[in-house]
């Protein structure tokens, strides 16, 4: 028994040493394929689209689509500059609008999926700062953070490293876990801790981005504050695995300085904020 554990070990060890996400190197546990990731990603995604109201047309949806292009667009001027070009064919992107104002939230699955609910857009109040949101939202989406939280799982939960034997033996348990590694379902405890680790992650990326973008980077603690107090003594849902926010504060304001250098070093020329 020990030795198949150690065997384990040393093929994890050699998986995560192979896996380091983007901008900041960090290195991490992904088991599984993108194309599997994807595929189940934009199948949930297409079914969570015709389940919910979803906006085709109006200024909400306008300036989603916008802000998100913006940051496509800056993705494109990036991993163009590090010859990572070919990591981009994995990603199909699509920005989509729920009318449901009571919800606070957005998220991105893997792949480049992301949805923005009208609820945050009253916290956001400014294009700037739903930059703020949807930089935060890709970031996960190029980290492969759903991939790396749902590897997790696997292991962790449901105590298998094999999504083929996760998805025959236990499929309902696994689609949670791909709801809840793209932040879309209820969180999964045992993944908590860590995924602060990835929010912290996400903030960092989605700074680079926005600027990069052309959007004020100097405007995501004054969003993050809204957002803390939005929910009164309760936090809203979107903040349930984030970083403690006088931390988040302090580490964003930090950060500034490195992301107004991104954005000077690698303009997205053909972004809407950039003439």
């Amino acid at each position: 028994m020990w030795k198949k554990s150690l065997i384990a070990l040393v093929v994890l060890s050699a998986l995560i040493a192979c896996n380091k996400t983007v901008f900041t190197g960090r290195k991490q546990l992904n088991l599984i394929p993108v194309s599997t990731m994807n595929q189940m990603s934009f199948t949930e995604y297409k079914s969570f689209l015709t389940q919910s109201k979803t906006l085709s047309t109006g200024s909400s949806v306008d300036l989603v689509k916008r802000v998100g292009n913006d940051i496509k667009a800056a993705v494109e001027v990036y991993y163009k500059a590090k010859g990572l070009e070919k990591e981009l064919k994995n990603y199909a992107w699509e920005f989509n609008v729920v009318d449901d104002p009571n919800t606070v939230n957005a998220f991105c699955m893997p792949g480049g999926k992301v949805v923005v609910y009208t609820g945050i857009l009253k916290v956001t109040q400014n294009e700037d700062a739903l930059a703020v949101v949807m930089g935060h939202e890709i970031a996960h989406a190029l980290a492969n953070h759903g991939n790396e939280r749902m590897s997790q799982g696997l292991v962790a939960q449901l105590g298998l490293t094999s999504l083929d034997l996760a998805l025959a033996q236990k499929p309902a348990q696994t689609r949670e876990l791909l709801l809840a590694a793209a932040g879309a379902g209820a969180q999964v405890g045992v993944l908590l801790p860590f995924s602060r680790k990835q929010e912290s992650e996400a903030d960092e990326i989605g700074l680079y981005l926005m600027a990069m973008a052309g959007y004020n980077p100097n405007e995501a603690v004054p969003f993050w504050q809204r957002m803390n107090s939005s929910g009164g003594s309760r936090p809203p849902e979107f903040l349930s695995t984030h970083p403690d926010p006088s931390r988040r504060s302090q580490r964003l304001k930090e950060l500034v300085p490195k992301a107004r250098a991104y954005g000077l070093k690698y303009p997205a020329k053909n972004s809407s904020k950039i003439k």
